[in-house]
C-alpha cells in the first residue's frame, strides 16, 4: 500500500510526462534542423521511435525507483505509533484505576 501510494504520487507529479515530452520536442527539433537529410517517412519513424524508447526508459525507471524504496523508515513509524497508542492506553487505565483508588479511600 505504501509503495503504491509512493509510485502513484510519482507518476501523478508528472515529471516522467515532462521527460519524455522533452524527449518527444528535442527528436523533432533535431529532425527539423537537419531535414535535408531524413525523408518525412523517416522523421515520424525516428520521433515515434524515439518516444517510445524513452517511455521506456521511464517505466524502467520508475520500476528502480520503487525497487530502492526502503520500507524501514516506514515500517519504524507505524511500530512508534502503535506503541504510542499502546501506552497512551495503558496510561488512561492507570489513571482510572488512581482515580478510582482515591474515591474508594474517600
Amino acid at each position: 500500500m505504501v509503495v503504491e501510494k509512493f509510485s502513484q504520487s510519482v507518476l501523478n507529479s508528472g515529471i516522467f510526462r515532462l521527460y519524455i515530452a522533452t524527449g518527444f520536442f528535442a527528436t523533432l527539433i533535431f529532425f527539423v534542423i537537419n531535414a535535408e537529410l531524413f525523408t518525412p517517412l523517416e522523421m515520424i519513424a525516428g520521433i515515434i521511435g524515439v518516444t517510445i524508447i524513452l517511455k521506456g526508459i521511464s517505466n524502467m525507471m520508475l520500476s528502480l525507483i520503487i525497487l530502492l524504496f526502503s520500507l524501514d523508515n516506514k515500517r519504524e513509524e507505524l511500530d512508534f505509533k502503535y506503541n504510542e497508542e499502546k501506552i497512551n492506553a495503558i496510561l488512561a487505565e492507570l489513571t482510572v484505576h488512581d482515580a478510582d483508588a482515591v474515591i474508594k479511600k474517600r
